[in-house]
């Protein structure tokens, strides 16, 4: 009873395993198209080349945000200049501007 049991459980298993494998076809079977719908296909070929000719060339850019936009590159920021030193010396009797000790 307990092989038959385990048998069961594997094939209830396996089986939707095995309906979602693909089916793997190795000699597909050729479709020939008949006169009339090589015709029908050529003149849909044709009526679609011609759609596109009447699509006109687009005449520049669709850019919405084009006129916003600066179009020219960043220019480089200026040096900054060398803050002057402030801090200890000068709160605690440094130079001053004249070259004088200033006490």
């Amino acid at each position: 009873m307990r092989i038959l049991s385990a048998a069961a459980a594997i094939i209830l298993l396996a089986a939707p395993a095995y309906a979602q494998a693909p089916t793997v076809n190795l000699m597909p079977e050729l479709t020939t198209q008949s006169a009339e719908e090589k015709e029908a296909a050529a003149i849909k070929d044709k009526a679609y080349k011609e759609s596109l000719r009447k699509i006109p060339d687009a005449k520049g850019s669709s850019d919405p945000w084009g006129t916003v936009r600066n179009n020219e590159p960043a220019k480089a920021a200026a040096p900054a200049k060398p803050k002057p030193k402030t801090g200890s010396t000068a709160a605690s009797g440094g130079t001053a501007a004249g070259g004088t000790n200033v006490r």
